[in-house]
């Protein structure tokens, strides 16, 4: 068995699907595909104690599976149900204060960063790791080009890691690895049709397993 620490690694972003607990039986059941190293779970759109309640849910199964689950956006929320990280999607200023606030009690990082010198800004920051794309951008099959070429550029340059946002097919995972990104970010691809996800987690790290660069220790 390949070390998966020594090769991309799989970050999955939660559905919205409003049964807290339907949510965290797909997730766990997800998890139980094979390796991933964190799952962030978004807000979308759900009021502050809705999305406590659903984070209370998986929080438990993903952290018991051995990955880090990661909170996106509200800090409140991930103080409360003892989250390992917060993901968060702005710009440097916002990240130097959550890195400061935050960190080192908790995984920070984020950033959708758009250009290389909003990159490189975060990235002064110190976050954890940075992020090309959004994490509900997975709305073509393929991830966005400009995200693959800064993910490319960022990986080759800069020793933070970066985590890179796919799209909603699995059809592009080798081309996302080769990147030399260190983690790759998928929903849609694998919870669209929540029964699959522990089939489509396995052959995703068979992929990688396969195909992925090997990185330097």
């Amino acid at each position: 068995m390949t070390d998966p620490i020594n090769r991309c690694r799989l970050v999955l972003v939660t559905p919205d699907i409003e049964d807290a607990g339907e949510l965290g039986r797909i997730v766990d059941d997800a998890l139980r595909g094979g390796d991933v190293a964190s799952v962030i779970i978004p807000q979308h759109g759900l009021e502050e104690k809705s999305f406590q309640r659903r984070c209370e849910a998986v929080i438990p199964v993903v952290q018991s599976a051995g990955a880090a689950a990661l909170v996106a956006g509200d800090t409140r929320v991930a103080g409360r149900v003892r989250a390992d990280g917060l993901h968060i999607e702005v710009g440097p200023a916002a990240m130097a204060e959550a890195v400061e606030r935050h960190a080192p009690g908790l995984i920070v990082g984020g950033g959708n960063a758009r250009e290389r010198h909003a990159a490189l800004a975060i990235g002064e920051t110190q976050p954890d790791y940075v992020m090309f794309g959004a994490i509900n951008g997975d709305i073509k099959p393929e991830p966005h080009p400009k995200n693959l070429a800064l993910a490319e550029w960022w990986a080759d340059m800069i020793e933070i890691p970066c985590v890179l946002m796919g799209g909603s097919s699995v059809a592009f995972i080798e081309e996302m690895a080769a990147t030399g990104a260190e983690f790759i970010a998928l929903g849609q691809a694998v919870f669209s049709d929540p029964a699959s996800a522990p089939r489509i987690v396995a052959e995703i790290n068979a992929v990688l397993d396969e195909k992925a660069p090997r990185f330097e220790r």
